[in-house]
């Protein structure tokens, strides 16, 4: 509950770019009054108050956390709302996914905008939990707190203005909300049919002659800097010129790394590169707020308390961090209370053996189609290496590590699995399995041998969700998602520190991947190219179309 109070500081005002000595007096959750104060009075120490920050994609789950624990680590670091896409747990439980998140988030003051998912499922190439249809999304944009259409994954549908795809963007446009996009790899004429559509945004460029193509033709870019994809190296040349269009975004943040930082590193580093602290600002701060139309106060008289005390314009320290006017987070402590958790879930798979991992040839020599994964992308490529055949089974070679890695189908029992091969995670023994699988998660396991492969996919199906590792010496580490099989029910620390276990023993595996459950979580992503892997088999992003694993 908020308190009135005054507050001295040096207020940032990033409309008018200047910084001022004053005392902000709240008053019943809002900013009721700004009193500059002469520098000859100002204290030297003062610190700085500025609008909170705003993370513009992100998918609470990938957190593996509920919205209500996502926001007691965020406030820590000042972030005070997020546009959040909830087409994760959508894909799992349909419409029912997403009124759990507004359910849940309803208990924090956190400002969570979420969205109304509208590729569920992702592709017809998949099994899904659920489908969100155009009437699903017309029901949604009744709600308030429906504030955008979530982005339209399905980019070929809307270059070739498929008609269920323009219905959903039509739906967005007649409710007034902004549709996002998600346009990998787009450029020239593509780019600017996919944004002719009224798609305002994109996060998924890789290179800045990308986005400036996409900034050509009206879209704001979002520089994304998640635990897996990264891409704010490629991107921040883009500020000086291009700020008014820009915005900051974590799209999938795991714990461990939602517990050290969010957008507030962000800023940090633009900074530090010399970009002026305005325009970082700007984009951390009030670009969000305005292109989604967010009911976040922007450090104006009048406006709600939203609002955050820095040490510096250097390091930007969080020292305290508000919300209507309530001290929501001070010197890296939340100060949000813990609220109840509800379990919901669709999980039906049932135990699988080695055997069921199995790839029989009877060929004597073959050629594999790998999936090569990039460490901080969620793009991969394809390499043809030769098989290994044993005994009449195509097997892993772990010391060129290729790896098998394999799908599973979580919503229905007894469905045999989809193999395939991959290079670039290294593990040198065990294997990893995860029912975080991006977009209709299903269980994705990789692995050195069949038998780890069934003990981990088994150690994730008992627990009707989860992520898994399982080594040598019967090492084996579980971290539970029961809430559909993507979140905890967990305190969002506790969560953070098992799954760094989790991730640790994953490293001591052999992978040299930065986020190894992130980038696992998004090998059976469809949508991002080149080669993925769905429960139904083996699938090239680029020609739409299943290939062969073994040629």
């Amino acid at each position: 509950m908020s308190v009135d109070f005054s507050l001295t500081a040096n207020v940032v005002d990033i409309f008018a770019r200047s910084i001022q000595p004053a005392v902000i007096q709240v008053e019943g959750g809002r900013i009721a009054a700004i009193a500059p104060i002469s520098d000859a009075e100002a204290d030297p120490t003062l610190p700085y108050v500025l609008p909170g920050f705003v993370d513009a994609h992100v998918h609470v789950e990938s957190s593996l956390l509920v919205p209500t624990e996502f926001a007691r680590l965020a406030v820590t670091h000042g972030t005070v709302a997020t546009v959040s896409d909830p087409h994760e747990i959508g894909n799992v439980l349909g419409v029912a996914g997403v009124e759990f998140m507004l359910e849940n988030a309803a208990h924090s003051p956190f400002k969570f905008c979420f969205g109304a998912p509208c590729c569920v499922p992702a592709t017809p190439f998949e099994t899904a939990g659920a489908e969100i249809t155009v009437a699903d999304i017309k029901k949604l944009f009744e709600n308030p707190k429906i504030g955008y259409l979530a982005e339209m994954m399905n980019w070929p549908g809307v270059l070739h203005r498929d008609a269920d795809v323009m219905a959903k963007i039509a739906l967005a446009h007649a409710a007034g909300r902004p549709v996002d996009g998600h346009a990998p790899g787009l450029r020239a004429d593509d780019a600017a049919h996919y944004a002719s559509a009224g798609i305002s945004t994109d996060h998924e460029c890789f290179t800045a002659a990308e986005a400036l193509d996409k900034l050509a033709v009206g879209m704001k870019i979002l520089i994304r800097e998640g635990s897996a994809a990264r891409n704010f190296d490629a991107l921040i040349e883009l500020m000086p010129e291009h700020y008014h269009h820009l915005m900051f975004c974590s799209d999938d943040k795991h714990p461990d790394t939602l517990v050290l930082g969010h957008i507030n590193q962000l800023v940090q580093r633009a900074v530090a590169l010399g970009n002026d602290v305005f325009n970082v600002l700007r984009v951390a701060c009030i670009n969000p707020v305005k292109h989604y139309h967010l009911p976040v106060g922007l450090l104006g008289e009048g406006d709600p308390a939203d609002f955050i005390v820095v040490k510096d314009l250097r390091d930007f320290e969080v020292l305290q961090t508000y919300l209507n006017g309530e001290l929501v987070a001070e010197n890296g402590q939340s100060l949000l209370p813990a609220a109840p958790i509800a379990v919901v879930n669709n999980f039906h798979a049932q135990p699988v053996t080695a055997q069921d991992f199995q790839l029989p040839t009877t060929k004597e020599s073959a050629t594999l189609r790998v999936i090569e994964c990039f460490d901080g992308q969620l793009i991969t490529a394809r390499v043809d290496v030769p098989a290994t055949i044993e005994n009449g089974l195509v097997v892993p070679d772990v010391a060129a590590d290729v790896l098998k890695l394999a799908v599973i189908n979580r919503y229905q029992p007894h469905v045999a699995p989809a193999v395939a091969f991959i290079q670039g995670f290294g593990l040198k023994h065990g294997a990893l399995a995860s029912s975080v699988g991006h977009d209709s998660h299903n269980i994705t396991a990789v692995g050195c041998d069949d038998e780890s492969l069934a003990r981990a996919v088994n150690l994730v199906i008992a627990a009707k969700g989860g992520l898994a590792a399982v080594g040598v010496d019967g090492q084996e580490i579980l971290v539970p998602l029961p809430v559909a099989g993507l979140m905890s029910d967990q305190d969002g620390t506790a969560v953070a520190s098992a799954y760094a276990a989790v991730d640790a023993l994953s490293k001591q595996m052999g992978s040299p991947l930065g986020a190894p459950f992130m980038t696992l979580s998004f090998m059976a992503l469809l949508v991002i190219p080149s080669l993925k892997l769905s429960d139904k088999g083996l699938f090239d992003g680029q020609q739409f179309t299943f290939v062969d694993a073994v040629e």
